[in-house]
């Protein structure tokens, strides 16, 4: 009987403790949620950490629990970002099946669809990469991510013969995936001369594709 009051302190401490995790996970969800919202406004220079905090409706103090600056709440909206377009892609399955113009649109259109539901991230990870040295890093490690599974989904549709080894895998990768990055973000800009938003899919589609599946030797040879 003695450990009775025991176990009940142990529950209500339980229940204290995961009461306020969860109220942390609010506060912290708000920070980024208000973060978005102001990219949408306004570049990332133009808001202050005391507009990160009244926004989140917390204290200035409270913020700094749990980012240390705005750049640090920038990368993790990125890193949110990345994650739901790879859970996008995993989606549609590992292997390429198929028709493969289907099968590569379908990823393009995954990655092209998250990027543009939180475009106002990705565009400001785009700037901020220039002059910032933390976002520069993590959006290399981000593409080198990108590249690394591209390639490795080039290098299984040759070993099955459905594509020509030309070019090392991991060269047509790098072009590829640095050619969308700039296609989109010129789109989600609306940069003058940027391919239309309702184009981009099948415009990088038909890239993709005729790089990885073209014959250049071949036809050259005929």
């Amino acid at each position: 009987m003695r450990d009775l009051p025991t176990r009940t302190e142990y529950v209500h401490t339980s229940r204290r403790r995961r009461s306020s995790r969860l109220a942390g996970d609010d506060r912290e969800r708000a920070i980024l949620a208000t973060a978005e919202r102001l990219l949408e406004e306004r570049p990332l220079a133009d808001f202050s950490v005391d507009d990160l905090a009244k926004g989140a409706g917390i204290s200035r103090p409270t913020f700094y629990f749990y980012f240390p600056s705005k750049n640090a709440v920038l990368l993790s909206l990125l890193d949110q970002v990345n994650t739901r377009a790879h859970a996008a892609i995993a989606a549609l399955g590992g292997k390429l099946s198929g028709d493969p113009t289907t099968a590569w649109r379908a990823r393009i259109e995954a990655f092209f669809e998250v990027s543009g539901s939180h475009r106002a991230v990705a565009v400001a990870g785009a700037a901020a990469k220039a002059t910032n040295p933390e976002v520069r890093q993590l959006w290399s490690t981000l593409m080198h991510r990108w590249i690394s599974s591209t390639a490795a989904a080039i290098r299984a549709e040759r070993r099955r013969g459905a594509a020509p080894d030309i070019v090392p895998a991991e060269d047509l990768s790098v072009a590829l995936n640095m050619l969308s990055e700039r296609v989109m973000a010129a789109t989600f800009t609306a940069e003058e001369r940027a391919i239309p938003e309702d184009r981009v899919i099948d415009t990088l589609a038909h890239i993709w594709v005729a790089s990885i599946y073209y014959d250049v030797e071949a036809l050259t040879a005929t």
